[in-house]
């Protein structure tokens, strides 16, 4: 069985040019729940998902993953897919070509894997269409796939349904509960209220450089 992934954010301060972003923030997050951050544009979502990702190092504080310190014992969290604002794609190849280089990278997702992921979030996978041709939905769609292709155990989703069509916005609901139920540890931020009443199992509010949870 595989064990719950636990990720806890632990006294976090982050500034930039002297401006203070996030202080002292606390977060305690495990397996098998879908949490919502929320907040206005520049609130520090994107801030702190980076943080979590490895991206950027916070001031002060510090954040685990099942116990390793990442930027001391680990580089990056073991396990974890995410969309942080806008994915880069190669816009001249198509959709599977581009999963295909970035599974080349850790060598954990298969040819066969990429293929059922695209068709799970709606893709052909078959398609000659350069992503630079795609619809914004459909690039949401290849971001998600190419989040969630190497099966990681920490998801992490920035404006997920941003572009999807109603349909897109039902069977994307339906994955993320499918990967809740299966042991994942999502965090999403989105402005749709609806979104994150439907999936979020607790939501943060991020207001002033601090993290509320919110009764909303």
């Amino acid at each position: 069985m595989t064990r719950e992934y636990r990720l806890a954010v632990k006294h976090i301060t982050k500034s930039f040019k002297k401006e203070k972003i996030l202080e002292d923030v606390n977060l305690d997050f495990s397996g098998g729940h879908i949490y919502g951050i929320v907040g206005k544009n520049g609130t520090g979502k994107s801030v702190l998902f980076k943080m979590i990702c490895g991206f950027i190092h916070a001031d002060e504080g510090e954040i685990e993953v099942n116990g390793k310190k990442i930027g001391k014992d680990i580089d990056f969290p073991e396990s974890m897919g995410a969309i942080i604002e806008a994915p880069g794609f190669l816009p001249y190849q198509s959709g599977i070509k581009n999963l295909e280089y970035l599974a080349g990278i850790r060598k954990i997702a298969t040819h066969d894997t990429i293929i059922k992921t695209m068709e799970m979030v709606g893709l052909d996978p078959f398609s000659k269409k350069r992503v630079g041709k795609y619809s914004l939905g459909m690039k949401q769609r290849l971001a998600i796939a190419q989040a969630i292709m190497e099966n990681p155990m920490i998801i992490i989703l920035d404006e997920p349904m941003n572009g999807l069509d109603e349909d897109g916005v039902v069977e994307m609901r339906r994955i993320f509960n499918n990967l809740k139920e299966r042991g994942k540890l999502l965090i999403l931020a989105s402005h749709n209220k609806e979104d994150i009443s439907i999936l979020c199992d607790e939501v943060y509010e991020i207001k002033k450089g601090a993290v509320y949870l919110s009764n909303s």
